[in-house]
């Protein structure tokens, strides 16, 4: 089988726009990798969906727990595990803790992974 060089044809009609138009930046990759570390958990990501569904509110831990089989100790090391990547914090009351996302960083994740993602990401870090 020889090797050719296949001829590069320009479209005009594009079916979708890159996903990525410049590299990111080392430490944005790092920021980012970090967070998409974290959510490469299915319990984890469930659990951010919980408490991202409810913007500019709180979630009691009392309401994630019985979303889940595992038990209230798993689902604190998930919730940690979050927390500890910037995705969501959280406040004590009494015996209870409350948790809510950080919006800006789950608009960096998205826009790095929309159309000119690393361009308005890497202005970001």
């Amino acid at each position: 089988m020889s090797k050719h060089e296949l001829p590069v044809v320009a479209s005009t009609n594009a079916c979708c726009a890159p996903t990525l138009t410049a590299p990111l930046s080392h430490d944005a990759a790092v920021e980012l990798a970090a967070a998409f570390k974290a959510l490469a958990d299915p319990v984890r990501l469930r659990l951010l969906s919980l408490i991202a569904s409810r913007p500019g509110e709180e979630v009691c831990v009392c309401e994630l727990t019985p979303q889940f089989e595992q038990s209230q100790p798993t689902i604190s090391h998930h919730l940690k595990v979050l927390r500890e990547a910037g995705l969501i914090d959280c406040e004590r009351r009494g015996t209870w803790v409350y948790y809510w996302a950080i919006p800006q960083v789950l608009h960096q994740l998205s826009a790095a992974m929309g159309p000119a993602g690393a361009e308005s990401v890497s202005a970001q870090v």
